[in-house]
């Protein structure tokens, strides 16, 4: 079948000019793309590693720690800017862009546009769309955990084919988002750094006892600490509970796992929740949470009562210790605790070495409240930029949603 049999949709929202006798026509996706299965002849490509957030990239520009025989390599496949590649095995969402030349595993489909008519970057955003992700994934081959996509199976979805300025006008919409949000993101990286700078310059460098910069009031006061964990406030590692105890689940407390962690410093919302039960231990407001397993480092303030899963190791100051400067020390010293386990295959770290941790610590009360509203203010401006890039993606979201056509077959 080349041309849909099904009623074929206008988009919701479409640029005035191609409203009237411009057709949108939905082809076989075979029509517009074939594989192509170049093998690799030059040693000087790089090769590719596939990602869902940037396409297809060079693997040194990432953490890609696969290693390859030189005789493997011999049957790559060689790729081209605007191809596109699909993950055989593992399949998990959309058709990944390349912008480099380079060669990929035997185990990619690579597809390449078939017309000069075919816009790669209109499909570049099309192929990442959700009801187009849902029609590649409706009738996956293999079992459950190593589910596949065949070519066959691309090829047997209709995928819209506009006149070739409409494909433009709208990637050059979408590719104007796509530039606000990656401003956006810059901005707020270089927030991160700035926090960054000023919390090394507010605690004591290694094995020092003042800070670089102290606010005057406080220069006459006494020479920091280095305290271990233990002595700034109990130290509870959470536990799940009984998951076939349906009575346990589904209550008013929060249930924190590392997922429900984000970048913000406030965990305002989890995806469960438990029961208030004698078989808990529930923590209080702004516990400091510290995940201690794989994703080492994530951080948050409870503003809820809540109760954490054993990822998480978490910390309620005694009296003498503000929440909120406990919360910054320990994450001014975070990136040292994660580089002391970046070879480890699964980081972890226990309930008794983390409670070895050692923090620098003012005990001014006042000098503690100072630094956390310092930095608390800073933290409130990256939170709003975070929020605002939260945003863009939304509408960006909702302008695929509305810019790309659908068939009946989609609804």
């Amino acid at each position: 079948m080349h041309m849909s049999k099904k009623k074929e949709m206008a988009p919701k929202l479409r640029f005035p000019e191609f409203k009237e006798g411009y057709n949108i026509e939905f082809l076989s996706g075979d029509l517009l793309f074939e594989p192509v299965v170049n093998k690799n002849h030059n040693s000087e490509l790089p090769v590719l590693a596939i990602t869902q957030d940037q396409g297809a990239i060079p693997r040194e520009q990432i953490d890609y720690k696969v290693s390859v025989t030189k005789k493997s390599l011999e049957s790559y496949k060689v790729v081209e800017p605007g191809d596109f590649i699909i993950s055989l095995r593992s399949f998990q969402g959309g058709i990944e862009y390349s912008r480099f030349k380079g060669i990929c595993s035997p185990a990619y489909i690579v597809l390449r546009k078939k017309r000069n008519s075919v816009l790669e970057r209109y499909y570049q955003y099309y192929f990442k769309l959700g009801r187009y992700i849902q029609s590649l994934n409706r009738n996956l081959e293999g079992i459950r955990d190593g589910k596949m996509v065949s070519y066959s199976q691309f090829s047997s979805i209709k995928i819209p084919y506009p006149n070739f300025y409409e494909q433009r006008k709208v990637a050059d919409c979408l590719s104007s988002i796509d530039a606000l949000i990656d401003a956006e993101n810059r901005k707020l990286e270089l927030l991160k750094k700035y926090k960054k700078g000023f919390m090394q310059k507010l605690f004591p460098k290694e094995k020092k006892k003042r800070p670089e910069w102290r606010f005057p009031e406080f220069n006459d006061c006494d020479e920091w600490k280095c305290e271990e964990i233990k002595n700034i406030g109990e130290v509870i590692t959470g536990k799940t509970p009984s998951t076939s105890d349906l009575s346990l689940w589904d209550g008013s407390i929060q249930f924190v796992t590392p997922t429900d962690i984000t970048e913000m410093k406030y965990q305002y919302h989890t995806q469960r929740t438990v029961a208030k039960t004698n078989k808990i231990k529930i923590l209080p407001q702004y516990t400091i949470m510290f995940t201690c397993i794989a994703s080492i480092g994530k951080m948050a303030l409870s503003v809820y009562p809540c109760v954490t899963n054993q990822q998480i190791n978490s910390i309620i100051p005694m009296n003498g210790h503000n929440n909120e400067f406990i919360y910054y020390s320990l994450q001014h010293k975070s990136s040292v605790i994660k580089s002391c386990l970046a070879d480890t295959t699964l980081p972890i770290i226990n309930k008794t070495d983390f409670s070895k941790i050692r923090i620098p610590v003012t005990i001014n009360k006042d000098e503690q409240q100072k630094i956390s509203d310092c930095l608390s203010e800073i933290d409130s401006i990256i939170s709003a930029q975070i929020s605002k890039i939260e945003n863009l993606k939304t509408h960006k979201k909702g302008l695929m949603q509305g810019l790309f056509p659908s068939s009946e077959e989609d609804i």
